[in-house]
């Protein structure tokens, strides 16, 4: 459907033989929903949901060639012919919504290291991905062999399931980059050394996949136009490779990202999160895209990373930049994003916030891919839209706190037909949120705050702040249920000596006064202590982050640290492992090595901060709970976690009620 407003985005397109109705697609991304190595039922609802929220086309995730790429027990298995029938249920489901589906295949090469499935890891070299990796096997000509058979069987059972295309990964540092980059290729064979070398095994795999699908099956490939990894791609490299490579193969399309699978600031740039500027990789497939036509390759180009709504993509495409638009962890954000722009309710749209905490943090852990602003995300079969779900008999709910767990039980509460009223005790809304806003390179976390609000008003949820809840005007009103999202508290440590520790919370209200030289003592490993840290080296402090154990924010994904710790290199920021305070009088603060027992003795610190879970603050709802009057906590006032918990059993309680 083409659209006034966005003419260009919204427009259909041919990529081979096949035409998209518009030119917003959902990347390939890792759900980790895979069950025994087969695509599942969960697969179908979330790419059946983005379907029918109008995306053009929905690439299927990273389908594994051979049985030593797999890596884990939700990765999907291309080569084992099983999949052929729940594949095929899957490409109905999204074709009948009016999109169309293509698979990508991959071997992830040398950072799959076979714990899973008791293989070797494969790489075209002995060369580690990460200093804390296995040592990858070099691949021998008769293994090679085997890759592109993989290659060549799992394309055929996609075709045989009724996918509509086939994208070969030759992009994100996985096997066929690896034979690519110098990085990663030290051979001294016919597949190392010069261009035309490197070349020669991703060519052979991907002309034998467009062999044994045929001349009318879309089939492109994904690359990365630039790596970010010293000795590794450039954007002028690949100008070059990707103009061979469509000399060398017939090419519908190619689809255009970065990074490397490298244990470096590269691999944070894959999914880069809120704190990383999208410009620079805007420029990319632009670059690829004149490079090809300059060439005589007239084909589609794809372009994907931090796109956020319609208007970003159509003004990419307006520019002649990209041909498609891919969103990934946007549609994981709203799955409606088309639809919603088509039918002019963009204020509606849940926003990615680009926070990392359920998309990609998940997947570190080998956990289902969800998302904070979304918890419906990756649930589309079991867990229905509020909307859809009205409340069987409408209730008087009363919600105490307005952080995100209480205005996401509020708003999903209103939406299916109770009268909710909320009261929080500031004058403000958005609970710990609030702190967030100290802090600019975590502002993003404010739009969640601000559709939460949204939401509430669209549902018509009371909302009163300034109200403190006690006992007795909960008696007073006399709702049918009180929902504590009352949060949590921090609390102020006290170091032998008597010198003042700070809160994080108290660090930031007294920001001005906290003085240049500052020792943080992390023992949570959070994301809100690896904001702190980089909020006060932004400030042009001078910080010292004491970490008791062994890592550093080891809560957090590498998948944003691998950035953070970039910047805050930059910065001077010094992290000292296994370093626990001990003592702290003003003036000297002692510090034990916990490996030897030592004690240190440091001085000229002007403030120390501690880094430590606050206190949940549940003693209202233990008040409701002797008083017999119906109550339910939910969020940190169960315990303090982080905001995709409380997001999420928000959501839960108010779709429960």
């Amino acid at each position: 459907m083409t659209s006034t407003r966005y003419p260009n985005a919204l427009a259909p397109i041919r990529v081979g033989g096949l035409e998209l109705r518009n030119r917003i697609f959902v990347p390939a991304h890792t759900t980790n929903y895979g069950r025994d190595h087969l695509p599942s039922e969960r697969h179908l609802a979330y790419h059946r949901a983005r379907a029918r929220g109008g995306a053009g086309l929905v690439i299927f995730e990273s389908i594994r060639v051979q049985r030593n790429t797999v890596g884990r027990p939700q990765g999907v298995a291309g080569y084992d012919p099983r999949c052929v029938a729940p594949f095929a249920r899957i490409a109905r489901a999204v074709q009948d919504e009016g999109a169309r589906i293509f698979g990508q295949i991959i071997h992830l090469g040398r950072q799959i290291e076979g714990e899973w499935e008791r293989t070797v890891s494969w790489g075209p070299s002995a060369v580690r991905w990460s200093p804390t990796a296995q040592l990858p096997h070099a691949m021998t000509p008769a293994e090679m062999a085997a890759v592109i058979d993989g290659h060549v069987v799992s394309a055929r059972h996609l075709r045989e399931a009724g996918f509509d295309g086939i994208e070969v990964t030759a992009g994100h540092g996985h096997l066929l980059q690896q034979f690519l980059s110098p990085a990663s290729n030290r051979r001294a064979d016919a597949y190392g050394g010069s261009l035309a070398n490197r070349l020669r095994f991703p060519i052979e795999t991907i002309a034998a996949v467009r062999a044994a699908i045929g001349p009318d099956m879309p089939m492109g490939i994904r690359i990365s136009a630039e790596e970010y990894l010293e000795g590794g791609l450039t954007l002028d490299d690949m100008r070059e490779i990707v103009v061979a490579l469509a000399g060398a193969v017939r090419l519908d399309f190619v689809n255009v990202s970065h990074s490397a699978y490298h244990a470096s600031y590269s691999l944070a740039t894959q999914m880069a999160d809120m704190n990383v500027d999208a410009a620079p990789f805007r420029a990319l497939p632009a670059a690829i895209r004149a490079a090809l036509r300059e060439a005589g390759h007239d084909m589609p180009v794809f372009a994907v990373c931090k796109f956020r709504g319609i208007a970003e993509a159509e003004a990419t495409i307006a520019a002649g930049d990209a041909d498609l638009v891919g969103m990934a962890r946007a549609h994981l954000a709203d799955p409606d994003i088309v639809a919603k722009a088509i039918a002019g309710r963009e204020d509606e749209q849940s926003p990615c916030i680009g926070c990392n905490q359920g998309c990609a943090g998940m997947l570190e852990r080998n956990l289902p891919l969800t998302c904070l602003v979304n918890p419906r995300g990756g649930r589309e079969g079991d867990m229905k839209l509020p909307e859809e779900s009205p409340a069987a008999t409408p209730r008087d709910i009363l919600v105490v706190g307005g952080g995100p767990a209480g205005l996401e039980a509020a708003w999903v509460a209103a939406a299916r037909g109770h009268r909710v009223r909320l009261w929080e005790r500031a004058e403000e809304l958005g609970g710990q949120l609030r702190w967030i806003a100290r802090m600019p390179h975590r502002r993003e976390f404010m739009g969640l705050r601000d559709h939460l609000l949204a939401r509430c008003a669209r549902h018509g949820v009371q909302m009163e702040t300034g109200r403190a809840a006690d006992l007795a005007a909960i008696r007073a009103l006399a709702p049918d249920l009180t929902v504590i999202a009352t949060g949590s508290v921090p609390v102020a440590s006290a170091l032998p000596g008597g010198g003042t520790v700070l809160t994080m919370e108290q660090a930031l209200a007294t920001d001005a006064s906290c003085g240049q030289r500052v020792a943080l003592l992390d023992t949570i490993g959070e994301w809100s202590s690896l904001s702190l840290a980089e909020h006060l080296a932004q400030t042009g402090r001078h910080v010292t982050v004491f970490v008791p154990v062994a890592g550093f924010a080891w809560r957090t994904t590498i998948y944003s640290t691998l950035a953070t710790r970039r910047r805050l290199r930059e910065y001077g920021v010094r992290i000292a492992l296994l370093r626990m305070a001990r003592r702290w009088d003003g003036t000297t603060l002692e510090v034990e090595d916990v490996s030897t027992g030592a004690i240190e003795r440091l001085c000229g610190f002007d403030t120390v901060i501690e880094a430590a879970y606050n206190r949940a603050e549940d003693g209202l709802f233990r008040a409701l709970e002797a008083a017999g009057l119906p109550a339910r906590a939910i969020g940190d006032s169960l315990a303090p976690r982080t905001a995709l918990e409380a997001v999420f059993e928000g959501h839960e309680l108010g779709l429960a009620l």
